[in-house]
């Protein structure tokens, strides 16, 4: 095919990949689609457990970790949570919110991939699915992209192949192998939004997998609230996936087993009900398999008439602080993104174009920008995707 074939090769059939394409195309651009899967958008097909959590209305920069945490504010901010709600309604699509701002479809995520789709139809977007991409290579001022023996070129190319998050999906490490052929650092890339494994003496608590209950888990500064739930391999739920993005291994999580509880709750406790037992007390504010574990290794055990005042804040400070020392997680494999990724320092946060490789462009979670659980990924997909796609010339 002729170097004036088309004016944007976009590798990636995702969130990012399809909105860039899209945007392009929709600007009279003629954009090539490249993705080694033969169906566009699986990531976001199982999302949302299949019914795609699309954004959040409460997106803003500090919910994104980056080496740079100010690099996602252009792009955020010229392509809001409202933007995409506005696409998903004209598209007919029916949502709702579920919690914390995070919005889901009432049908299915298949309605969000159809919608991309759609767009990069109306922006006659040429797509090549199902072909694995052989070589990329760049010289007089084109990027020669060749799919499956066949050889396409234009003198911009977009990278939106996301981490090696979910490689059952068909994810690898192409970006980032890209991006440092062409002289891009990468942010050594790590699993976010993942589960806990516990090992040690803490194997013990796997015997509680399937209980669930809302805590307020702690690592250094950050902390979340929300449901965290004992598994057979160790911790997860939203708050250990949400805190697991930001933990380095061989440190401890602090929990909150109680976040709701008064300060000196067990011992007005004691006045007002002496006979009860600690076990009644604690069970009433946790399920009761949890309960019991946790005073077993605490030690503590009685009517609470017949436990010092001593005692009893020892075991409110262990409820409200307990330590857990995962000895991993369960990596990229059960990871929702990849943490890190190409660096931003070597992206304009404007056009997410590569600094010194004119015409080559990073998107979405190939990126070193990750968000929190509940929709924020997907509104910088969006977001970075708009920006690379309106910024082709």
């Amino acid at each position: 095919m002729s170097a004036s074939s088309h004016d944007a090769i976009v590798i990636g059939a995702g969130a990012a990949g399809m909105m860039a394409a899209a945007q392009a195309g929709q600007r009279g651009k003629r954009v090539l689609l490249v993705d080694h899967n033969h169906e566009p958008g699986r990531k976001i097909l199982i999302s949302g457990g299949g019914r795609c959590n699309f954004t959040n209305l409460y997106t803003a920069p500090d919910r994104f970790l980056s080496d740079n945490p100010h690099f996602a504010k252009s792009a955020l901010s010229r392509y809001t949570p409202r933007d995409f709600l506005d696409l998903v309604e004209a598209h007919g699509i029916v949502w709702h919110e579920k919690t914390l701002g995070q919005l889901f479809c009432d049908g299915s995520a298949r309605q969000v991939v159809d919608l991309l789709l759609e767009e990069c139809a109306r922006g006659q977007v040429q797509m090549a699915l199902g072909i694995p991409v052989d070589a990329v290579d760049h010289g007089d001022g084109l990027f020669r992209v060749t799919v499956g023996g066949t050889a396409y070129t234009a003198p911009a190319l977009v990278v939106a192949t996301g981490g090696p998050s979910i490689p059952k999906l068909g994810a690898t490490s192409f970006a980032y192998d890209l991006a440092r052929r062409f002289g891009l650092a990468v942010v050594q890339p790590r699993p976010a939004l993942v589960p806990f494994t516990l090992g040690g003496d803490e194997v013990l608590f796997r015997e509680l997998s399937g209980v669930s209950t809302e805590v307020e888990v702690r690592w250094t500064k950050t902390r979340f609230r929300e449901a965290a739930l004992f598994t057979h391999r160790g911790l997860s739920g939203p708050a250990m996936l949400q805190i697991s993005s930001y933990w380095q291994h061989r440190t401890a999580i602090q929990v909150d087993f109680v976040p709701d509880a008064t300060e000196g709750w067990l011992l007005e406790a004691k006045r007002n009900s002496p006979r009860q037992s600690l076990r009644r007390v604690v069970t009433d504010r946790l399920p009761e398999r949890l309960a019991d574990a946790l005073l077993e290794r605490v030690g503590v055990a009685g009517e609470l008439v017949a436990l010092t005042d001593k005692a009893l804040r020892g075991v409110e400070a262990a409820l409200r602080g307990w330590a857990f020392h995962p000895n991993g997680t369960e990596g990229f494999a059960k990871a929702e993104v990849t943490a890190g990724g190409i660096a931003t320092a070597g992206l304009s946060s404007q056009t997410m174009e590569a600094r010194k490789v004119p015409g080559l462009y990073a998107i979405g979670e190939a990126v070193d920008v990750t968000g929190w659980l509940g929709g924020y990924n997907f509104q910088w997909a969006w977001a970075s995707g708009a920006a690379a796609g309106r910024a082709i010339p």
